[in-house]
């Protein structure tokens, strides 16, 4: 999504070219041959995104959620992605508890399936902004309790990608980290950096050194809390997806190098 102009046989490509490891697919960008590239390729897959959307004002739009999380399940499997990221959904005007719930009772009711294919599920805690449409999941708090509740005790099936632009408010965060990191519930990591000035509440994303978060800080407190795995580079940007792809991959190395 970060190079939203490329097709994955294209991001396969330039990426392996400029000494990336790993790629996260979005399951929009599936194709034949994509995959196949995908597959001959030396890159990591780190996780697909996306499922979840769990809220429904009825049994077939929460049955339709479900269906569409067990495709998601079969499409990292096919891939090979050890997780799918989920963005948990809710509906404008529904109680915040309620589509809480109905996001545990998703996650729960396809988590079998999960199991079964050898897939982890992954909630992603979503800025606040995001809570009255997108997701009512808002705090590291509220994703380690569907953790907790759905999770069997011996096993980490459920557990939480933490992204810099969603959490670096949390003034719990550092302690959050830690609690799920002792379950090993943190599964992804995802960076980029958070503008004062947006033009856009979704795709106006800032490059890492571009904004207020403090990345290194925040790496230090993720990988203490026991996070061994790929830091990814998430940015939505009509900006920077206006510019030549390319070049603007130079630039996302150079900031990671330098800002995290």
């Amino acid at each position: 999504m970060t190079t939203k102009p490329w097709s994955l046989s294209e991001c396969v490509r330039e990426y392996e070219a400029a000494g990336i490891p790993a790629i996260t697919v979005w399951r929009q960008v599936l194709d034949a041959p994509g995959i196949a590239g995908l597959k001959a390729s030396s890159l990591r897959v780190t996780s697909l995104c996306r499922g979840g959307f769990f809220p429904a004002v009825d049994a077939a739009g929460r049955q339709r959620a479900f269906d569409d999380n067990r495709q998601a399940i079969d499409q990292a499997a096919e891939i090979g992605a050890p997780l799918v990221v989920l963005v948990c959904g809710a509906v404008a005007g529904m109680p915040l508890e309620e589509a809480r719930k109905q996001i545990a009772d998703g996650i729960a009711a396809v988590l079998p399936h999960a199991r079964a294919a050898g897939v982890k599920l992954s909630i992603e805690p979503l800025h606040p902004q995001y809570a009255a449409d997108r997701s009512a999941v808002n705090t590291m708090a509220q994703a380690r309790r569907i953790c907790a509740q759905v999770n069997d005790s011996r096993r980490a099936d459920v557990g939480i990608a933490v992204d810099a632009y969603h959490v670096w408010w949390d003034d719990t965060l550092e302690s959050e980290l830690q609690l799920a990191g002792s379950k090993g519930w943190i599964h992804a990591f995802h960076v980029c950096d958070w503008k004062a000035q947006q033009a856009d509440m979704l795709n106006d994303r800032g490059l890492m050194g571009e904004g207020c978060i403090d990345l290194k800080a925040m790496r230090r407190q993720v990988e203490a809390a026991g996070f061994t795995g790929d830091i990814e580079v998430e940015i939505f940007s009509n900006r920077y997806w206006a510019t030549a792809q390319r070049e603007y991959l130079a630039q996302i190395i150079a900031a990671f190098e330098r800002h995290v």
